[in-house]
C-alpha cells in the first residue's frame, strides 16, 4: 500500500503532467475552496454515457 505522502506526489505528477504546473495548481486551489462531492461530481461527469461506451474509451486510451 502507499503512503498518502507518495500518493499526493504521484497524482500531482499526473495533473502536472496533463494540465501543467500552473493550471495543476489552479485545480487543487479551485477543489479546496469549493466544496466538493466526488460521488456527485462523477455521476454528473458520464451521465450521459453508458457503461459499454465508457468501458471502449478506457480501452481505446489505454493503447
Amino acid at each position: 500500500m502507499k503512503t498518502d505522502t507518495e500518493i499526493r506526489t504521484e497524482g500531482f505528477r499526473a495533473l502536472s503532467s496533463t494540465l501543467g504546473e500552473v493550471e495543476a495548481e489552479r485545480f487543487i486551489t479551485i477543489i479546496l475552496r469549493e466544496p466538493f462531492d466526488y460521488t456527485k461530481w462523477q455521476r454528473q461527469l458520464w451521465r450521459d454515457k453508458s457503461v459499454d461506451e465508457l468501458s471502449q474509451q478506457a480501452m481505446s486510451g489505454r493503447r
